[in-house]
């Protein structure tokens, strides 16, 4: 009977052991802000061992270790915080750093972003998957799907009378200038947000130049926070050629945002919208 007792009790430890392994904190690196708020919101923030330079949301991502440097990342420069898996933006990452990763034995995983409502949904999705948590996955594409439809729902009631034309610049001092284009995830939170990109001729991003900033002749110019603030504030883009010409610049209609929330599109796509939209709401009626 003794021998039939120990044989269960180390059946049962052993049982304990490997849940427990199963269940431990695994070390995740993110490459994109958007990879980072959305493990947060599956609730594996604290498994983060490091991050890449755009991680700033939440709080507690901004005082990851960050292992990129002008968003380039090197196999040495993530094994070295010893992942378990690194999560990155399909394309995102060079084929050789891939395969270094692997053949370290750490697992690589890329997700695929689109710039819509449902790419956003699926995204949450893919990076649950890639953790191996479908379920929260599903519990938090669920979540921010309703979010998203309340969100629709409040702009519809508060349209506006004429849709504004919107110029994003993103700036990085005077010497560093573009505007986002058709295509971009600009363009799509611009339109979700119930306005239209006032750049319709080219796709992506191209170089600011005034000639192009007259002929857009935006209602409403959009910039990042950081951006806006690299160029000496509000009043000192308002002095840049060019800009009084426009309708944005007479009225003076600039409205800054948070740059990692308005690319996000995974789980904070709703506030993003909401944001654009009451910022917009602000400054034209």
């Amino acid at each position: 009977m003794k021998w039939i007792i120990k044989k269960y009790s180390l059946m049962l430890f052993l049982l304990i052991m490997v849940l427990f392994v199963e269940a431990a904190p695994r070390r995740i690196i993110t490459l994109n802000s958007a990879l980072t708020e959305t493990v947060f919101a599956l609730g594996f923030g604290s498994s983060i061992v490091a991050t890449d330079v755009t991680s700033e949301s939440p709080a507690a991502a901004a005082k990851l270790p960050k292992v990129s440097k002008n968003r380039s990342v090197s196999s040495e420069g993530l094994i070295r915080y010893k992942p378990d898996i690194v999560l990155a933006i399909e394309g995102e990452v060079s084929r050789a750093v891939i395969q270094q990763l692997r053949a370290a034995g750490v697992k690589f995983v890329a997700i695929r972003q689109q710039y819509s409502n449902k790419g956003a949904l699926n995204f949450i999705q893919d990076v649950a998957n890639a953790l191996d948590e479908t379920d929260r996955g599903k519990e938090l594409v669920n979540t921010t799907q309703k979010a998203l439809q309340e969100v629709e729902l409040s702009i519809k009631k508060q349209s506006f009378t004429k849709p504004p034309t919107v110029l994003f610049i993103y700036a990085r001092g005077t010497g560093t200038m573009s505007v986002a284009g058709k295509g971009s995830s600009i363009d799509e939170i611009i339109k979700l947000a119930g306005a239209q990109n006032a750049v319709e001729e080219f796709a992506d991003f191209k170089p600011y130049t005034t000639e192009a900033l007259v002929s857009a002749n935006p209602d409403i110019i959009l910039m990042f926070d950081f951006g806006l603030s690299s160029l000496g504030g509000k009043d000192a883009m308002l002095k840049l050629p060019g800009v009084r010409l426009t309708s944005a610049g007479k009225n003076k209609r600039i409205i800054q945002l948070n740059g990692p929330l308005l690319v996000n599109f995974s789980n904070r796509l709703p506030e993003a919208i909401k944001e654009l939209h009451s910022a917009m709401k602000t400054v034209y009626k």
